[in-house]
């Protein structure tokens, strides 16, 4: 599905993130800005003064564009003159509900993204936010033999089956992503993040959907909103990077681990682990590999340096 790795040499110093009000989106903003970038925020509700406070009113290199993944004019307003574009897919924190509405509108946005990319002739890269969603769920994603990298992909009848939209949805996402770069050629490489540790996190995340086999199966991964930045900008400016990027820096894998995270999800719940907890002394062999980010983003650094 990922192509092999093609030349990019930036044309301009002008890029767009899309959707830029989401916490990795601003926070990608923000990281770029100090950069020494042109950013071109894409924004479906306008949300300038969010956007202002964080980069700076008076900054010169900031421009927010309204634009609407399924309105095709904004977005080529907003892709002009860029040599590169940031995209995310970001539901409202406060949505009741994820469902098979929203996987639908999920593919037709990554659709619609990518043609809009393939009739503006500046943009050169894209780096499309997908998720580790996308990799491991799958009939035998509880086999003890069985790893997962880059190379897997989660099964969307299995997902189906169990209504596992937000795994289905940036499964079948990240495919339409895929097709469409191949068939115009478009230069393309993907983050598949682990679970965002951001301030807004909570139990209704549909990411969390399966967590306890996720947990079980040791692929219940996490990714500090740092490193996640850090691995866009990486996979974006290195010539050598190519197809898809697991990202995590975290694994939830033993009982400690997984009492934190339910503190940060609930924070109701008492401030000392149940008995239960404290019994369970297990430490769950991680299944998920990002070895390939790892050393993309080591010899990116290395050649920096130089």
């Amino acid at each position: 599905m990922a192509p092999a790795a093609s030349s990019f040499h930036q044309t301009s110093n002008t890029v767009c993130v899309m959707d830029a009000s989401g916490h990795l989106g601003s926070t990608l903003v923000q990281r770029l800005l100090q950069r020494g970038y042109n950013v071109h925020a894409a924004v479906q509700n306008h949300d300038d003064l969010k956007l202002n406070k964080l980069c700076g009113d008076d900054n010169k290199n900031l421009k927010i564009f309204k634009a609407d993944p399924f309105d095709y004019h904004s977005m080529v307003e907003a892709f002009r003159g860029c040599c590169g574009l940031f995209y995310t897919f970001e539901p409202p924190q406060d949505q009741a509900t994820y469902d098979e509405f929203n996987v639908e509108e999920e593919v037709r946005a990554a659709h619609n993204v990518l043609e809009a990319c393939a009739q503006t002739e500046t943009i050169g890269k894209i780096v499309f936010t997908s998720s580790a969603t996308g990799i491991f769920w799958r009939d035998d994603h509880n086999s003890t033999t069985s790893d997962f990298d880059e190379r897997h992909w989660s099964d969307v009848n299995f997902c189906r089956k169990y209504k596992l939209w937000h795994a289905q949805a940036k499964t079948l996402a990240e495919k339409t992503a895929w097709a469409l770069a191949m068939d115009r050629g478009l230069n393309m490489v993907t983050i598949n993040g682990g679970l965002l540790m951001s301030p807004d996190l909570s139990i209704k995340n549909p990411y969390l959907k399966g967590a306890a086999q996720m947990y079980e199966d040791g692929v219940f991964v996490t990714v500090h909103i740092n490193f996640l930045v850090d691995s866009h900008i990486c996979v974006f400016e290195d010539a050598s990077s190519y197809g898809r990027y697991l990202c995590f820096n975290n694994v939830i894998n033993q009982p400690e681990d997984a009492f934190k995270l339910a503190s940060i999800l609930t924070p109701s719940t008492p401030s000392l682990p149940p008995s239960c907890y404290k019994q369970d002394s297990r430490i769950i062999r991680p299944r998920l590999s990002c070895k390939k980010l790892n050393r993309l983003m080591a010899e990116h650094e290395s050649r920096s340096q130089r």
